[in-house]
């Protein structure tokens, strides 16, 4: 019968083809929607691990992690200085870190900050690179195309809306972070100070040379600006977000509960993330939905294009029964042929839904520098087999066709 079956195949390859391709299409859909999901899931997990605590101003509690975590472009409302100087003298916290956005260089966000979050907030320098210790030096991400020793100047405006170039301040590269998976990979790090020199905010750093530090064999301006970062002194400029890095999980708690007030707005990222997926999760439902929707519709065409190839085979059949051929044998060669075209569909279904969601991850990790963990799980074999059992229903209804025919009235059609 195995012989029969394949011999069958081979003569009907042009028909097993579409039904092959229509049900790859519909199951590729499917798996497609389920691997990416969990990837952006898990992938932006792991991007927020790093941070515990953001405080800004009142507002979007998601478009405030969205934007000082994952670096979206987004205007946001500013938070008081004065913030920053309370929270870098608090003796709940290891670490406060300010995050000014405003410019760009050629679609890479030129963030502002100090050395002490690049330090402290694990990310690593390549080679011999270090962190900056001058108004005008600068880190760069893993995906940022700059070498150590180039030198830049800022361009207005957020990154993919920036316009002309701030060329009364210029930044020299002296560290590379090593790649560490985050949006953070495509991002320019800069003292907040230098942010605020060029947009005239002043902190203490309009008397500042913006070019100190550019000599690269003398050195005499670092004294200067050797008081980078905290403690604040003078008049803090208002910054977009606020890093906190709490000593212990009592003080996380105690952090966001005392700066949830009608100027301050504090937040777990963990817990903004759970509301998003939550969003996420119904947009999954909605695509899963239509995936499901179009898996149907491939399997009515599979129904209809078998019962046409089972109409156009009626002599065949007829002939099979009239030679002795029982009807169960008649059921299983109808049954197993439809079922190993659908098989082969699932299966090319299956890697084309893996690839898909690779080339995705891969494009929304060039775009965003968040790298995405695409992998089949046990669930998405699980879903395999459920599209299979489902198949094996959808066979059955050609293959009973094919039972019920008359040997006599097969022959004389």
């Amino acid at each position: 019968m195995i012989r029969f079956i394949l011999a069958d195949l081979q003569r009907l390859q042009a028909g097993a083809m579409i039904v092959v391709l229509l049900v790859a299409f519909a199951t590729a859909l499917g798996m497609a929607v389920r691997i990416e999901e969990r990837a952006l899931r898990l992938g932006s997990a792991r991007a927020a691990d790093r941070f515990d605590v953001v405080i800004g101003a009142p507002g979007s509690e998601t478009q405030l992690v969205l934007s000082s975590i994952f670096l979206q472009p987004s205007p946001l409302a500013l938070v008081s200085g004065d913030v920053l100087k309370q929270l870098s003298q608090d003796p709940r916290v290891d670490h406060a870190a300010p995050v000014g956005f405003g410019d760009s260089y050629h679609g890479y966000p030129i963030i502002g900050t100090t050395a002490e979050f690049i330090e402290k907030s694990g990310f690593r320098m390549e080679g011999r690179g270090r962190g900056f210790s001058a108004l005008s030096e600068a880190v760069v991400g893993a995906r940022v195309p700059m070498a150590i020793g180039d030198e830049f100047s800022p361009q207005h405006g957020l990154a993919g809306q920036a316009a002309e170039e701030h060329h009364e301040m210029s930044y020299r590269i002296t560290g590379r972070m090593e790649p560490s998976a985050t949006p953070w990979d495509r991002a320019i790090l800069v003292p907040i100070e230098g942010v605020w020199h060029v947009h005239g905010l002043g902190g203490g750093v309009d008397d500042l040379d913006p070019h100190v530090g550019h000599d690269h064999d003398h050195h005499e301006g670092h004294d200067e600006i050797a008081d980078l970062g905290p403690p604040w002194a003078g008049d803090v400029p208002g910054v977009p977000a606020i890093l906190v890095k709490p000593r212990t999980i009592a003080n996380a708690y105690q952090i966001r509960g005392d700066y949830r007030t009608e100027t301050t707005m504090a937040v777990f990222p963990g817990e903004v993330l759970t509301r998003l997926y939550a969003t996420l999760g119904d947009a999954r439902l909605v695509l899963t939905a239509i995936a499901i929707g179009t898996q149907m519709l491939a399997g009515t065409a599979v129904i209809l294009v078998t019962m046409a190839h089972l109409s156009q085979r009626r002599r065949q059949i007829g002939a099979l029964r009239a030679f002795g051929a029982p009807r169960l044998a008649v059921f299983a060669v109808v049954w197993s042929e439809l079922l190993v075209v659908i098989g082969l569909g699932v299966a090319a279904g299956i890697g084309l839904g893996y690839a898909g969601a690779k080339a995705l991850a891969i494009l929304f990790t060039r775009q965003s520098g968040m790298a995405l963990p695409v992998t089949l799980e046990v669930s998405d074999l699980a879903f395999a087999g459920m599209l299979l059992a489902v198949a094996a229903l959808i066979a059955a209804v050609p293959a009973i066709y094919a039972y019920r025919q008359s040997p006599a009235a097969a022959l004389r059609g």
